[in-house]
């Protein structure tokens, strides 16, 4: 494998800006992922843990102005945006530190003989343990809270896993700085500093997935990379756990008395959702089903204003600007096709925000028209127009799993007239997230929150937001019969960590 450099490149103009790093060989990626592996030990202490990611979050908040300043030079998404991901960076690894001092996380129960029971009960006592190095692959569209430091560094750190992370070619310079900051951070707990690696080019990608000291594996981008990595990590002769987020169309459905009664409002709001970040989330709404008739016309008009006051703005590459250009002319030469406001190309490296139209009956049944049912990355959204809810009912059945769900209700349908629940039961086969009367751009960190869904929108029925996302990265253990003394701290009768436990049935905290 030749070692090719890794350019820093300038999305607004396509340029290349400094040479950041050289393609990893496959020696260099096992020396890499051999490091972490050397370092799972210096993870064992819970308080050494929560310390280091405090460390690094606080590291983070002291490099800010750099890292907004090379984050925006290579993504072009903005101060503002960045420096609002980067908090969130922050608290995440902040809230995973708090994860990790409260102890829930390892589910300690213990069982003590029970002679009486049928069948007898021995001694047993189970908790969970990590997985070993874990191999994060880096989005495109969050260089800060879906990287480097992001959620699935954040959660599998918590858990006790060191990571070596496959930078995203877009943001090169940028993940180099962040892994010295984390670095640093660790170096400051006595931690070895290989306890987060990184790797930079495509073949470093598949030599990690390959590699027999990886344990896991956390994705986020496209369904065809991430589903080469899926199957590249089912088919090793141990295969491992791949955790991948890999594309969502995110739904809408807006019933028709929720149209009557504030069409302006939803086309308002959902211009804005389908244009943040210039459509670039991995929750924006790629599908709307709208009412025919009055209302819908007045929710159209609306968005075609939103829409068409938004201006063009960069995507976070040029192969993503190619694609967002072609995928919409495919889309808008399908008959009966139409483009109120038509995305596609602004300048010579912008693109413009837009939404097409289709009547439902189209979406209902296999065929040509199941190219609007793709997600298309990008500030464009399809509107498919219902008359009645069977052809809403059908076009729904015919979707993919999705991290989203959305319907707008009316006030009445709200409080449990009508048909809200029925839509509702409909939607949650769908998606991990399920939402009313809102818009699925968003996510928070949040113990509740469950940021995943039914393939292909992830490929585990797992969260990479929020608390529980440290569970992709443990694995369950019990010891039965086993002598006080030989016991881990966190399984003996005394319980000398003070941690929330189930003893023989009853929950202690």
């Amino acid at each position: 494998m030749a070692a090719a450099p890794v350019w820093s490149v300038d999305p607004r103009t396509g340029k290349q800006r400094e040479q950041v790093a050289v393609e990893a060989t496959a020696q260099e990626v096992d020396a890499t992922v051999r490091a972490a592996h050397a370092a799972r030990g210096s993870l064992a202490d819970r308080t050494v843990r929560s310390a280091f990611l405090r460390s690094a979050a606080d590291g983070l908040e002291a490099a800010k102005d750099h890292l907004v300043e090379a984050a925006d030079a290579e993504t072009a998404l903005g101060p503002v945006r960045l420096t609002g991901e980067l908090a969130r960076t922050c608290y995440q690894l902040r809230a995973f530190a708090d994860i990790v001092d409260e102890g829930a996380f390892l589910d300690v129960v213990i069982n003590h003989p029970d002679d009486t029971a049928t069948p007898p009960i021995p001694d047993l006592r189970r908790y969970k343990v990590p997985l070993g190095v874990v191999a994060v692959y880096s989005a495109s569209n969050f260089p800060f809270a879906f990287s480097v430091a992001g959620g699935d560094t954040a959660s599998a750190l918590a858990a006790g896993s060191p990571v070596v992370v496959k930078s995203h070619p877009d943001h090169p310079a940028l993940s180099e700085l962040v892994a010295s900051v984390l670095r640093r951070a660790a170096a400051g707990h006595d931690i070895p500093e290989g306890v987060v690696g990184l790797v930079h080019g495509f073949e470093a990608g598949i030599e990690l997935i390959k590699h027999p000291l990886i344990a896991a594996a956390g994705f986020t981008g496209s369904i065809r990379g991430g589903r080469a990595l899926f199957d590249a990590a089912a088919a090793r002769p141990v295969p491992i756990p791949f955790h991948g987020e890999l594309g969502s169309l995110n739904p809408v459905v807006i019933t028709e008395a929720a149209a009557a009664e504030r069409a302006e409002a939803i086309g308002a709001g959902l211009a804005g959702s389908m244009t943040l970040g210039v459509g670039q989330f991995c929750v924006k709404p790629g599908l709307v089903l709208a009412p025919s008739g009055a209302s819908g016309d007045r929710l159209l008009k609306s968005l075609t204003d939103a829409v068409s006051d938004t201006e063009a703005g960069v995507l976070l590459d040029h192969r993503m600007r190619d694609n967002f250009v072609a995928g919409v002319a495919e889309r808008v030469e399908l008959p009966d096709v139409d483009s109120p406001v038509t995305p596609g190309a602004g300048s010579e490296h912008t693109v413009s925000a837009g939404f097409l139209t289709v009547a439902a009956d189209k979406l209902a049944t296999e065929g040509a028209y199941d190219l609007l049912l793709e997600e298309c990355f990008g500030p464009v959204t399809v509107v498919a127009r219902y008359d009645d809810d069977a052809q809403a009912q059908a076009v729904l059945s015919r979707l993919p799993g999705n991290l989203t769900a959305t319907v707008h209700l009316s006030t009445e349908e709200a409080a449990g007239e009508g048909r809200g629940a029925e839509i509702l039961a409909e939607l949650t086969p769908l998606a991990g997230r399920v939402l009313v009367n809102g818009w699925p751009t968003g996510v928070a960190v949040a113990p509740a929150q469950h940021h995943g869904g039914p393939y292909p929108a992830t490929t585990s029925t797992s969260t990479s937001v929020g608390g529980t996302a440290i569970e992709r990265w443990l694995r369950p253990v019990a010891y039965q019969n086993a002598p006080q003394a030989l016991l881990p701290a966190e399984l003996r009768d005394d319980n000398p960590l003070g941690l929330p436990r189930r003893f023989n049935g009853r929950l202690e905290r």
